[in-house]
């Protein structure tokens, strides 16, 4: 049994990393900005906290074994809230001895099978670029960063399929914006790359078992 700290605990990802990590067993600390807007969570050790602030977050996953990061503000500039959200993390996780970080990215920043970038292909809409640019901006950080813990960026090849349930698998693929994979499949994904580690300092796609 590991203890994993989950930043971002009230959104759909996050909800179903919390409830994948307790099916297999691990001690789950989940945070969010404001617990008591998630009563269904209360039965969970949940705990308020900012993913932007170093100091909350070496406090929060003191004693923790990793860490998975769901989080988003949408009344923030995303420009700023994901960048930073990346830099707390790497720095509050190393300095509470945390040395795995599985973070929940954009299919929009993952390359298709040419290597571009999804959101650069045509067709892809365009409405909700200032979010994308926000979120690939934090993905930088990690991929810029040296030291710190040893870090995964997995998000869904395409989309996530919003009415999916819980098949038992996945697969991993480039970007595919077809793609889609259900939010409790893709939380097996994030367990299994805390369980049994398979990627390191790499944006990896995930998508429904075939």
């Amino acid at each position: 049994m590991s203890r994993i700290v989950v930043f971002g605990a009230g959104g759909r990802a996050g909800r179903a990393a919390v409830a994948e990590a307790r099916r297999r067993g691990h001690e789950v600390t989940a945070v969010m900005r404001d617990p008591s807007k998630y009563g269904e969570l209360a039965a969970h050790n949940t705990l308020p906290g900012d993913v932007t602030d170093a100091d909350a977050v070496a406090a929060l996953a003191a004693g923790h074994d990793a860490a998975i990061h769901a989080a988003a503000d949408l009344t923030t500039d995303p420009g700023v809230f994901f960048p930073a959200a990346a830099r707390a993390l790497l720095d509050g996780l190393t300095r509470a001895g945390v040395g795995r970080l599985v973070a929940v990215g954009l299919a929009s920043y993952l390359p298709d099978a040419s290597g571009t970038l999804l959101m650069n292909t045509p067709g892809y809409p365009q409405e909700y670029r200032p979010f994308l640019d926000g979120h690939h901006a934090g993905a930088a950080v990690l991929h810029a960063s040296t030291d710190g813990p040893d870090w995964v960026l997995l998000s869904p090849s395409g989309d996530f399929d919003h009415q999916g349930s819980r098949t038992g698998g996945y697969g991993h693929a480039p970007g595919d914006a077809d793609a889609r994979v259900s939010y409790a499949d893709f939380a097996i994904a994030l367990l299994d790359e805390i369980d049994a580690p398979r990627h390191h300092r790499t944006h990896v796609g995930v998508t429904a078992r075939a």
